[in-house]
């Protein structure tokens, strides 16, 4: 079977930690592309690509079969949108956008370029993720009481100039790890019927938060920060309950309800999530079963509110409201 090829956008750490999962499978990457010469010239070095200093090489080579952009998120829009119009299926980093506008124009670029586009949201091309979500479904642990979702780990510390603690990137703990907690509650429960977030500013970005998704007769709390290092899942219902560790990425999920208790374990990782994603791209499809678009618009749309009310507005924001 032949190899599928990518184009990559970025040559930083998740480029090169997925680089180093999916090279080990079905996968090539023909061409990397990014601005710091020396560094995509060694990232295209080790992983027997051609390095780029143009966008429009790197993406329109003949034989790129899609193009996986690995950027900080505020680049997003730009490099996903160029991709499509060369007529390419694009697996993009999540967030896909940092607003909900941006996700409705990259919604409009695919339309119109009748291409693929899908979120790396690599928690749901996961058989744990789905296997969670088919206990829920079948009624595993009777009626949902309560769900309680914490994620952190010390962003804090980290260099300050990091991209993950830079109010230009659109850095802060919502839309780098919030998104996981906000992403696993819509898929399993939909959009919910409210949405309460407090949380802490400083330095111009969020430092934690927690968010309140009410839903019928139950609620999802989610625990996000950049302080600490936690993380952890409870689906709590009235005959039993779920539980996972590192649920973002987990390798094992627990069911215990009145039969006892039964563990699922299997792969969450980037191989799983390109390969899937490029069999939906050689069957035709447009959009992903696994994440679909209207998933993706809707997790942004509660990320947006919970920045409402926190009054979390990025500096670009003010810039393009001037």
């Amino acid at each position: 079977m032949d190899k599928f090829r990518w184009a990559y956008i970025g040559s930083g750490n998740i480029a090169k930690g997925t680089a180093a999962s999916i090279l080990k499978g079905n996968h090539e990457i023909i061409t990397v592309f990014g601005r710091n010469e020396e560094k995509v010239k060694k990232f295209a070095k080790r992983v027997s690509a051609r390095a780029c200093l143009d966008f429009d090489e790197a993406v329109s080579a003949e034989a790129v079969d899609a193009v996986y952009i690995a950027t900080p998120h505020t680049s997003h829009l730009e490099y996903a949108q160029k991709a499509m119009v060369h007529g390419k299926p694009v697996l993009c980093e999540k967030p896909v956008g940092v607003s909900l506008s941006e996700v409705l124009k990259l919604e409009e670029s695919a339309k119109a370029s009748n291409v693929y586009f899908v979120e790396a949201m690599w928690t749901w091309f996961s058989d744990v993720a789905l296997k969670v979500k088919q206990w829920v479904k079948d009624g595993e642990i009777g009626e949902i009481k309560e769900v309680v979702i914490d994620y952190a780990f010390p962003g804090v510390m980290m260099n300050k100039n990091s991209r993950v603690l830079t109010p230009e990137t659109a850095g802060g703990a919502l839309l780098d790890i919030g998104i996981y907690p906000i992403t696993y509650c819509y898929n399993l429960f939909g959009y919910p019927s409210k949405i309460k977030c407090e949380g802490e500013i400083k330095g111009g970005i969020d430092v934690e938060e927690t968010v309140l998704l009410s839903y019928d007769g139950f609620y999802c709390r989610l625990n996000m920060s950049l302080k600490t290092l936690k993380e952890s899942c409870k689906i709590i219902g009235t005959k039993g309950e779920i539980s996972l560790g590192f649920f973002h990425m987990a390798s094992k999920a627990t069911l215990n309800n009145e039969n006892g208790k039964t563990v699922f374990r299997g792969k969450t990782d980037y191989l799983t999530e390109f390969t899937r994603s490029a069999e939906e791209i050689k069957a035709g499809k447009k959009q992903s079963d696994y994440v679909p678009l209207s998933a993706t618009k809707d997790c942004m749309k509660i990320m947006d509110e919970c920045r409402r009310q926190m009054n979390l507005v990025y500096p670009f924001e003010v810039n393009d409201n001037e």
